[in-house]
């Protein structure tokens, strides 16, 4: 049944402009204009009947993208559902490392089946003891609930980041739910597949997290043998600016960073500074945190794919590591 864990989900605000059959915009464009228009790539299909710029559309991210399909599919289902998994993360704006469905995650009671068809994946795993909310005309899994769902599903690292980001502390307007929730759902459950990797995922997740990739490296790392780093360091430099690490080794005294490449390319970053600037002000950065630390690694965040690139980066600064090179 549905509970009052989470009074109410606030919808995410998108400016993508959907053009829709029913509109009367697309009374005047027939058939073959229409496919014309999608085989050139000025529109893409969202879903049937629904279609959006494909520029438009491109420059969304994933999580945006998967949350506009639900949207489109929970706006035609004739029963009310309960919208779960990925679908009810992208509607949290839980984000999750890797690739997004295609498809939108319903539960549904046992005896239901789970038979699935053109954009709906079901889950007929029953809806006792799931926690979940209002949502229009249908009902959304919590945000505890939708981190242990996805928790119970995934792989570890893609697990974890959707955990941290649930939990994520610095979340603009406060964390989603907290490991405290989602282990006492984990606990109050009926036994359920996943159960043992759900509770390697919550005894690993950490609420300082700051994205999905911050936590893949994170897993990354541990796995390759490193000790278990700290997140988020923070250190008053001598000249008074306040630094702070993604990833800190402290026995070591190893000082982590993991850029994206939004940091130097993104206008608000930026700011008034130009390309050139911000490139020399981060490195007279670096300087200085070197010159207070044993040890310093940066690396791009997408090299965290290639695991051996971070073995080579971390022991090449120096970093001793209990394996060998994978």
């Amino acid at each position: 049944m549905a509970t009052s864990v989470t009074s109410a989900l606030v919808p995410v605000e998108s400016s993508l402009q959907l053009i829709r059959r029913s509109d009367r915009a697309l009374e005047l464009i027939d058939d073959r204009r229409l496919r014309r228009s999608i085989d050139s790539g000025e529109w893409t299909r969202v879903v049937p009947g629904v279609f959006a710029p494909s520029k438009d559309w491109a420059a969304l991210k994933p999580i945006e993208r998967h949350r506009t399909l639900v949207d489109e599919t929970v706006r035609r289902l004739q029963h009310p559902a309960v919208v779960s998994h990925f679908a009810a993360g992208s509607e949290w704006d839980i984000d999750v490392l890797g690739s997004w469905p295609n498809r939108v995650d319903v539960t549904t009671p046992r005896r239901s089946g789970g038979r699935s068809g053109g954009t709906v994946q079901r889950h007929a795993l029953g809806l006792e003891g799931v926690e979940r909310v209002p949502w229009g005309d249908h009902e959304i899994t919590t945000p505890a609930q939708t981190a242990l769902d996805l928790a119970r599903v995934l792989p570890f690292v893609r697990a974890v980041s959707a955990v941290d980001q649930a939990i994520w502390s610095e979340r603009p307007g406060g964390p989603l739910t907290t490991l405290a929730d989602i282990r006492k759902l984990l606990e109050s459950s009926a036994p359920s597949r996943g159960d043992a990797r759900a509770r390697r995922v919550l005894d690993f997740a950490n609420p300082l997290a700051a994205n999905v990739r911050e936590s893949q490296s994170r897993v990354v790392v541990v796995q390759l043998g490193f000790p278990m780093p700290l997140i988020q360091v923070r250190r008053t430099l001598r000249s008074g600016r306040l630094a702070i690490a993604d990833l800190f080794f402290e026995r070591e005294d190893h000082w982590c960073e993991i850029d994206g490449r939004g940091k130097y390319l993104s206008p608000e970053f930026g700011a008034d500074r130009s390309s050139a600037e911000i490139v020399i002000d981060e490195k007279n950065r670096e300087n200085e945190i070197r010159r207070e630390v044993r040890g310093f690694s940066r690396w791009e965040a997408l090299e965290a794919d290639n695991p051996r690139r971070i073995w080579d980066i971390l022991t090449g600064d120096g970093m001793p590591c209990s394996r060998p090179r994978p």
